[in-house]
C-alpha cells in the first residue's frame, strides 16, 4: 500500500519527508516502546505510535523505517519534523487512536509484522 493511501485511510496529514509514491508498505507494527521496535526487521513496515518526540525519529532511522503514523492527535514539533526530513522519514499525523489506526490498516490488507 502506498503512503498516500495510508494517510487517506487514517484521515491523516503527511509531514516530514515527502511521501514516496513508489514505496510499498506491506506490514505494520504498533508500539510506544521504542526498544520493541528495534527487536524486529522493519522492511516494508509502517510504525504506528503515539510517541511523538525526536527519539521516535532516531529509533525509526535505526530500524530502517520510512513511514511513521503518529496517532492520538499528537503534533510533532518543528525539530521533529526537520529531523524526519533529514532522515527521509515520512510522518502521518492522525487524530485516531492507535487501536483504530491498526484496525483500519489491517482491514485494508496490511499484514501484522508478526
Amino acid at each position: 500500500m502506498k503512503i498516500d493511501e495510508i494517510a487517506k485511510l487514517v484521515d491523516g496529514q503527511v509531514t516530514g519527508a515527502p511521501a514516496d509514491d513508489v514505496y510499498e508498505v506491506q506490514k505494520a507494527f504498533a508500539s510506544d516502546l521504542m526498544s520493541d521496535v528495534l527487536r524486529f526487521s522493519m522492511d516494508e513496515t509502517v510504525l504506528i505510535t503515539g510517541l511523538c518526540n525526536n527519539q521516535t525519529m532516531r529509533t525509526s532511522e535505526m530500524a530502517d523505517l520510512r513511514v511513521v503514523v503518529i496517532g492520538r492527535d499528537k503534533q510533532p514539533d518543528a525539530e521533529m519534523i526537520a529531523l524526519a526530513e533529514e532522515m527521509g522519514i515520512t510522518i502521518i499525523k492522525s487524530r485516531y487512536s492507535i487501536f483504530k489506526i491498526s484496525g483500519i490498516l489491517y482491514g485494508a490488507g496490511i499484514k501484522p509484522l508478526y
